[in-house]
């Protein structure tokens, strides 16, 4: 049975294995302080969460996510990160996470979670069994060229 706690001061070592496979999965690259620095913030900031997932007494997967406010609706619940490990993959312990933030995010006032993937990823056969997708919604992120001036205000 999987079982679910919030990720403790104890938990780094492992914590930081699965964060770094998650990372080389999606080619991510991270600097050590970017691992020190959210590590940080995953226990020492109210609004941002981390759970770690743990099958027969080892942790086999993680999530981070965060609240925030909403301008029309009561706060809203980002799912930043899921991950588990790939030798324990289609036990149902993704599901059993996304459940648990879920509840997570009720219980303290924030009932929408949501989060993004890639349109081509292996998770979106679970993603569209647990969530519901949005045909047609474009994502956009603003990234200021490094040589642009700001315009005047």
């Amino acid at each position: 049975m999987v079982e679910i706690n919030f990720l403790t001061e104890s938990d780094r070592a492992c914590w930081e294995s699965l964060a770094r496979g998650k990372d080389t999965y999606f080619d991510v690259e991270r600097s050590d302080d970017d691992y020190e620095r959210t590590w940080r913030r995953l226990l020492d900031d109210e609004r941002t969460r981390g759970i770690a997932a743990w099958l027969d007494g080892k942790m086999v997967g993680i999530a981070h996510y965060l609240f925030h406010a909403s301008v029309w609706y009561a706060g809203r619940c980002y799912l930043a990160d899921v991950f588990v490990d790939a030798e324990v993959r289609r036990r149902g312990i993704a599901t059993a996470v996304i459940e648990w933030v879920a509840r997570d995010a009720k219980e303290n006032g924030f009932p929408s979670l949501y989060w993004n993937t890639l349109e081509d990823a292996p998770a979106r056969a679970l993603y569209d069994k647990v969530g519901k997708f949005h045909q047609g919604l474009i994502l956009y992120t603003y990234r200021r060229d490094a040589n642009q001036t700001p315009a005047p205000r």
